[in-house]
């Protein structure tokens, strides 16, 4: 399978130039070897007759390819379609990925595909046609290669690796490595493994460079509450925060503590989790995190797409790499949006530190005291009423918090589950836009109802365009797209910048926590 998005010429000199930019978007399959590759692969570059090029690293193994030990394919940030199209596809990847189909049985793809509100003959017929490969052969090379990133970056124990990444049994374990990779796991690991499992997990997280790491940690410190996140920790400078991922009754609670090392172009990660939990959830654990520093994003697209808005807005101030600032849920996300309803952001912020207090779950993990973000149980009439704010947004949170409740799986909600949100009394479209930037990284979420965003575009418009907002306003929007919540975060910050210049002491009543 070839790629269509990316002409050969342009992986022959990304593959050359070992561009970090397409990391991840291609991969480089070695027919001399019998082998694939990242496009970083440090290894001496193949002569052109003898590689062939791949959309997905699925792809190159469906063609009887083996990773590269040395790149290690499993390291590359995320590729495929971008996210925010929300295909039908790409839902079923996200939710293989997440282990959907762990139980390697023709059942269980009819369960994905009825969840999907689709046939299983047409969810086959979509991996055959973009990836040239099954719903399940698919699940099998996800849990092969997220095995082999713990074997190669922990000492998680042998059999909690083959548990973590969803094999039912070590039998079947070590017969998929045989087969695909014709490695044992202990010949992947190099050194000695641990009897027990250790106190923290070590690993790291691909991104494509650039990655403006000072504004998004920057944007979520001002927001940070104490035991549910902190930017420091072993005399690193870095951001941490506690993460809890549910399925059905099982969840797995933890967290993690990211150091950006920009050179490599990756984040170095500690994680921390509960013993007792479900370590089966932990891709889906990470799918999260990665979500929060929103890892999958391409900067080279955003950046191109936002420049077309220069003509329109010859004063707008790009930042490259500007990252969405993820939340733990979308329950999350929905709670801070209530909370920062019409007040400043130092109270709304306050408000939800008293929520946490309240209402929050305290646990120590492997020495660190962490406060973790309400259950959906736990907000109560009683909690919702001591919050020091007006009755009618108090019963909105509880409004928000009984519907919640009633989704069967919140873990994997969509756009069309927050769209039902705006049926509550309380909640409207920003409401529910904001949640779906923050709680799910949608990246065309252009707030253009924002009291914010609105007074900065009337300040960069030209007085022409300006006359005109209604037809100037679709034109931003039509443009902005599919990058409008990056465009969002542009017009929050420049106008940050610009009060803290005008008004030191000036706190927006927007608050966006």
């Amino acid at each position: 399978m070839s790629i269509s998005s990316l002409s050969t010429a342009i992986c022959r000199q990304a593959r050359l130039s070992r561009d970090p930019r397409f990391d991840g978007r291609f991969f480089v399959g070695v027919l001399s070897t019998g082998i694939y590759c990242r496009p970083v692969c440090p290894a001496v570059s193949a002569s052109e007759k003898n590689v062939q090029y791949f959309a997905s690293a699925a792809a190159a193994a469906a063609s009887g390819l083996r990773p590269c030990l040395r790149c290690r394919p499993e390291s590359a940030p995320g590729s495929s379609a971008w996210r925010g199209t929300r295909t039908t596809l790409e839902r079923a990847m996200c939710l293989i990925e997440q282990g959907a189909l762990n139980g390697d049985t023709q059942q269980a793809v009819e369960l994905l595909a009825q969840r999907l509100g689709i046939s299983s003959r047409w969810l086959r017929k979509l991996f055959a046609d973009a990836l040239g490969t099954s719903p399940l052969q698919y699940a099998i090379y996800c849990r092969l290669l997220f095995a082999k990133q713990l074997l190669h970056e922990t000492d998680m124990p042998v059999t909690q690796v083959a548990l973590a990444s969803g094999f039912n049994s070590i039998r079947r374990f070590n017969e998929v490595f045989q087969q695909r990779l014709q490695l044992t796991p202990s010949a992947i690991r190099h050194r000695p493994a641990v009897e027990s499992a250790p106190a923290n997990i070590a690993l790291y997280l691909s991104y494509r460079p650039p990655y403006a790491w000072q504004s998004l940690r920057q944007f979520l410190q001002q927001r940070a509450v104490a035991g549910m996140e902190w930017f420091e920790q072993h005399d690193e400078q870095g951001y941490g925060r506690t993460l809890v991922v549910k399925q059905l009754q099982q969840q797995l609670r933890g967290w993690f503590f990211a150091v950006n090392e920009p050179e490599q172009h990756r984040f170095k990660v500690e994680v921390a989790l509960v013993a007792d939990d479900a370590l089966s959830l932990l891709p889906m654990w990470l799918r999260q995190l990665r979500q929060v520093l929103d890892l999958d994003a391409e900067p080279a697209a955003i950046n191109r797409g936002l420049s077309a808005l220069l003509h329109l807005l010859p004063q707008l101030q790009l930042q490259p790499g500007l990252r969405l600032p993820g939340c733990g849920s979308v329950a999350e996300a929905g709670v801070r949006a209530i909370l920062g309803q019409q007040v400043s952001l130092s109270q709304a912020t306050q408000l939800l530190r008293q929520l946490l207090q309240q209402a929050g779950e305290t646990l120590q993990i492997n020495g660190r005291d962490c406060v973790f973000f309400p259950a959906l149980t736990a907000l109560t009439g009683a909690v919702c009423a001591a919050l020091p704010m007006p009755q009618s947004r108090q019963q909105t949170l509880q409004r928000l918090a009984d519907y919640l409740q009633t989704v069967t799986q919140p873990s994997t909600a969509d756009q069309a589950l927050l769209d039902d949100w705006q049926t509550l009394k309380g909640i409207g479209p920003w409401t529910v836009a904001y949640a779906a930037m923050r709680g799910l990284s949608a990246p065309d979420v252009l707030l253009s109802g924002d009291l914010v965003v609105k007074k900065q575009l009337l300040q960069l418009l030209p007085a022409t365009a300006a006359a005109d907002m209604k037809t100037t306003m679709q034109q931003i929007v039509a443009t902005a797209s599919p990058w409008g919540s990056y465009l969002t975060l542009t017009l929050w910050q420049q106008a940050a910048a610009n009060n803290t210049t005008n008004n030191p002491n000036s706190d927006n009543r927007r608050s966006r926590i």
